[in-house]
């Protein structure tokens, strides 16, 4: 009896003691919440304010897992999340019951289904593409689907690695991003596009200009097989790369040209390009130098503005032309952007892609440039949209940092990205194992490119190009639909070719 009393008593005075510690911790908050000025919340209500910061950095949590409906979340949807992870995974995208899609909201593509579509014995396979027949060292292009811009620095050496590897399994290209060529890039010996940012991240000299060099060395990689200069991107038009600089490594500051720690930010446009004509001089100089396809990536403000480049083009003639044009979409992403800008600013890819791609037809370059598409095309649904739209080509960042096991976590700009991608931590990165993930890199894009086969037949034709405006409805505010060609007329390339020739 007398051990059991005594155990008692040390219960009850460790009781008391945290009895004890918690009433003083309270205390002190207390005060600490009443004497200060910078929460107004805090000050009126000591203690109890401090649940309400707490429960508003948990809500994003439990919005994502228990509140939101599978099509109500932003950027991305659940919806749109699952059918990524279930194609990475290769378990097939099947579902029951019925479609959770909403079909009356505006803007929502309806493909129209032909009466008597091609039986399986006449389904083609999309031929491969050839971008700038012009130039030395043309690329043919063996994919309508490829992973858009993101630099090493932006995401980790292992999403790279896995990317890489992927690309090269699917027989897709990689884009690299601002950020330089890595290492990393090379590793699965894919294609890759070199992206040469508004700060010329390794092709730069000790100036910040564009070395000739510089490009000449990178160019003979025989993975590199084309340049793109980056004018804008989705999520910050006018505004250039942001690199905060816990990211910037001693590698990535050797690979970029650029100080170690300190944040790389880049100029908002290229100090040497200032209009249309030196665009144009610019990629003329850059195919010139490396004998490889050069072309650029911007966001459209107002398709206006193109006339002049179109006719510029007609005016030098077609060996000055870009390559191709990849245009990004104001609702395109980025690890870190301006709230404004990434909000408010840049033509969406909806509106922005048939524009562009009616004014290179409408002047003769349907053949000449090749149209690449991006921002938010993740789905199989996105990409047969805008290759009815007008689009040679569709790349994704997202789609493929969800098939590397992307959470939508909204940490990218924090270095703390629980999945390893967006991070130089190597503890997180110990998450993300290379040898699983290319394989899902590789079965995202495959599993991707067949279900829009699978559209193209179901409208009436043998192969994904063969799709034209006319065979998809947009839904209209009044919930009726109409066919893109009524929306869009398509330019009838014939008579354009019969009046070129005259």
């Amino acid at each position: 009896m007398g051990f059991a009393v005594s155990a008692l008593e040390i219960l009850a005075l460790v009781f008391v003691f945290v009895i004890g510690i918690s009433l003083f911790v309270v205390g002190v908050m207390f005060v600490l919440d009443k004497t200060q000025s910078g929460d107004a919340v805090r000050r009126n209500y000591p203690v109890l304010g401090r649940f309400r910061g707490l429960f508003t950095a948990l809500g994003e949590f439990f919005r994502q897992y228990f509140f939101a409906m599978d099509r109500e979340e932003m950027p991305f949807n659940r919806a749109q999340r699952d059918w990524v992870e279930h194609a990475a995974q290769d378990t097939g995208n099947t579902v029951a019951f019925g479609s959770t899609r909403n079909l009356s909201i505006p803007g929502t593509p309806i493909f129209m289904n032909a009466a008597f579509p091609p039986l399986e014995e006449q389904f083609c396979k999309t031929d491969p593409m050839v971008i700038g027949a012009g130039a030395a060292i043309p690329y043919r292009a063996k994919s309508i689907f490829n992973i858009s811009g993101m630099s090493f620095g932006a995401i980790s050496k292992p999403a790279v690695m896995a990317l890489s590897r992927g690309a090269a399994k699917a027989g897709i290209w990689m884009n690299t991003g601002e950020g330089g060529l890595s290492p990393y890039h090379l590793d699965g010996a894919c294609d890759v596009v070199y992206q040469i940012g508004t700060a010329k991240y390794g092709v730069r000299d000790a100036n910040g200009d564009l070395s000739d060099d510089s490009l000449r060395e990178i160019s003979q990689n025989p993975c590199v097989v084309m340049f793109e200069i980056k004018l804008a991107q989705g999520a910050k038009p006018g505004k250039g790369g942001i690199l905060p600089g816990e990211k910037v490594s001693p590698e990535i500051a050797i690979i970029r040209g650029i100080p170690e720690g300190e944040s790389s930010i880049s100029p908002n446009r290229h100090k040497d390009i200032n209009d249309f004509s030196e665009l144009l001089d610019a990629i003329c100089h850059i195919r010139e130098v490396t004998g490889k396809p050069v072309g650029f990536k911007t966001v459209v403000g107002t398709s206006d503005v193109f006339e002049e480049l179109f006719g510029l083009i007609n005016e030098r003639g077609a060996d000055c032309a870009p390559d191709f044009i990849t245009i990004d979409g104001g609702e395109g992403g980025t690890g870190a952007a301006p709230m404004p800008l990434m909000d408010l600013v840049g033509m969406p890819i909806r509106e922005a892609l048939p524009r562009i791609a009616d004014l290179r037809d409408r002047h003769g370059l349907h053949e000449r440039i090749r149209i690449i598409a991006s921002g938010k095309l993740i789905n199989p649904g996105d990409v047969a949209w805008a290759i009815c739209a007008g689009a040679d080509f569709v790349t994704s960042a997202r789609g493929f940092m969800f098939a590397l096991g992307c959470i939508q976590a909204l940490k990218c700009n924090k270095n703390t990205c629980p999945t390893g991608i967006t991070t130089h931590d190597a503890h997180l990165q110990a998450g993300l194992v290379v040898e699983d993930k290319f394989e899902k890199v590789a079965h995202y894009a495959k599993s991707l490119v067949k279900e829009v086969e699978m559209i193209a037949h179901s409208v009436g034709v043998t192969e994904p190009r063969a799709m034209r405006r006319r065979h998809v409805r947009i839904v209209q505010g009044d919930g009726s639909s109409l066919p893109m060609n009524k929306i869009f007329p398509s330019v009838d390339l014939a008579a354009v070719k019969l009046a070129n020739d005259k």
